[in-house]
């Protein structure tokens, strides 16, 4: 089948790229490469994916030199004009993974135009793209954030979701009700992902497994919120390209009067101590971290707990990656590229992990 998956030279998009082209796919990513993170590690993603920094221009297809199936487009789906581009030349998609958004919880306090422009602009475009040139099934990223401080757990996708503490959880709310807007008047079948707290090789320098690695290797003290009294969900990267993979040809029934639509849970179904994360840790990089607690953040959640029945009753998934096995595969890959590049963390706060 063809494929669009936007925020491609994103974590999760990089891993699904190199999935889907290994499995057969044709594939078009694009992605806008921003400077919400150092994009030496998105350019470093793209270049394992055959597609080298020199050779990228802004709206131009680039063939990849290590996938036949894969050509890569530089460009913001905040701009109408480009995403309409994207689905007239290209076009049909058989599928739309919608991955492009602009990500951190923290970050949205001080640059919430940014994620107007992308979670929610950016959004609105690619449905649009997807109303004036059909497609099988749009698969798009919402989060575990849109539950926000729920005390009820595990977290199931018919919860109450109404109560966000963070604006970048409220735009991936918003996802959710255009979405189902779209299939209900256009009858485009959609299926929403709230991911929760994805970790592996290639990940984002922003999110606290790696930033607490990364201080712990240089010795450097980190911010503990809450003392690390939260427990959150993490889910190997691999175990998630998995379950969106098998969401490929599954899209909801498009029948009248039933709206095809779903939300979905993709997580590992198992929540870790922040404590006992820290501690792992610790033992791995036979290291002790220095440690600032700090109270609970405003919009910090408590728990991030996933329930995954309704995913692994659709496609059978489940998550088959241990936190001790998956953060020695991150570690293994942080030691051989991190470390080396010594990424700059800017411009996000060093010590405001996101989760």
């Amino acid at each position: 089948m063809k494929i669009l998956v936007t925020g491609s030279a994103g974590f999760i998009g990089f891993h699904c790229v190199n999935r889907f082209a290994a499995d057969g796919h044709q594939v078009v990513g694009i992605d806008n490469i921003n400077d919400y993170y150092d994009v030496t590690l998105k350019y470093s993603r793209l270049n394992a994916s055959g597609i080298h920094q020199e050779n990228i221009q802004e709206g131009v297809k680039i063939q990849s030199e290590k996938w036949e199936q894969y050509s890569f487009v530089k460009g913001d789906i905040s701009n109408p004009c480009f995403v309409d581009n994207i689905f007239n030349e290209e076009a049909p998609y058989d599928v739309v993974v919608h991955l492009a958004a602009q990500a951190g919880v923290r970050y949205s306090l001080t640059n919430p135009d940014a994620y107007i422009a992308s979670n929610v602009i950016g959004f609105y475009n690619i449905l649009e793209a997807c109303r004036k040139n059909p497609v099988k099934h749009l698969i798009y990223a919402s989060s575990s954030s849109v539950y926000g401080n729920s005390t009820k757990v595990p977290f199931v996708e018919t919860d109450m979701t109404d109560d966000t503490v963070s604006l970048y959880a409220a735009t991936k709310k918003s996802n959710e009700l255009f979405a189902y807007n779209y299939s209900h008047l256009f009858r485009i079948p959609t299926t929403g992902l709230r991911f929760f707290t994805v970790y592996g090789p290639w990940g984002r320098p922003d999110m606290a497994y790696y930033g607490f690695a990364d201080k712990i290797c240089n010795n450097q003290e980190i911010s503990l919120f809450n003392g690390g009294d939260m427990y959150r969900d993490f889910t190997y990267i691999d175990d998630i390209v998995e379950g969106v993979s098998r969401l490929l040809d599954k899209p909801p029934l498009a029948i009248a009067p039933a709206v095809p639509k779903r939300i979905l849970n993709i997580g590992n179904s198992s929540p870790v101590y922040m404590r006992d994360f820290i501690a792992l840790l610790e033992s791995k990089l036979s290291k002790k971290a220095l440690i600032n607690s700090l109270p609970m953040q405003e919009t910090d959640v408590y728990t991030t707990y996933a329930d995954i029945s309704a995913l692994k009753k659709l496609t059978g998934y489940c998550p088959a990656t241990p936190i001790e096995q998956g953060l020695e595969r991150f570690l293994d890959w942080y030691n051989d590229y991190a470390i080396e590049f010594s990424l700059n963390l800017q411009p996000y706060e060093k010590n405001a992990h996101n989760f």
